[in-house]
């Protein structure tokens, strides 16, 4: 069993309950972690909280990449740096 980004939330552990981004809401398929469970079949659950702790250095890792993907390198940007200033 491996463990994935989930699907439903693309990480973010919370989903739009109203559609139309007003109120968030702990995400139904991760439980707000962010990553499932996904077996062989390629269906994926929840990973449960008593797993948490032997699976914490592979979630960390997993949302480091996660984060370096969407940009985030660990560091604050100058204002003058940063592209919404611009």
């Amino acid at each position: 069993m491996q463990i994935v980004l989930c699907v439903a939330c693309d990480g973010y552990g919370t989903t739009d309950d109203d559609g139309e981004g007003l109120e968030t809401v702990e995400c139904a398929w991760c439980g707000g972690a962010g990553y499932v469970y996904r077996d062989e079949a390629g269906v994926d659950r929840i990973i449960p909280d008593a797993e948490y702790g032997r699976v914490a250095d592979q979630l960390e890792k997993l949302e480091a990449e996660r984060l370096r993907g969407l940009g985030y390198t660990g560091t604050a940007k100058k204002p003058w740096e940063q592209d919404i200033r611009k």
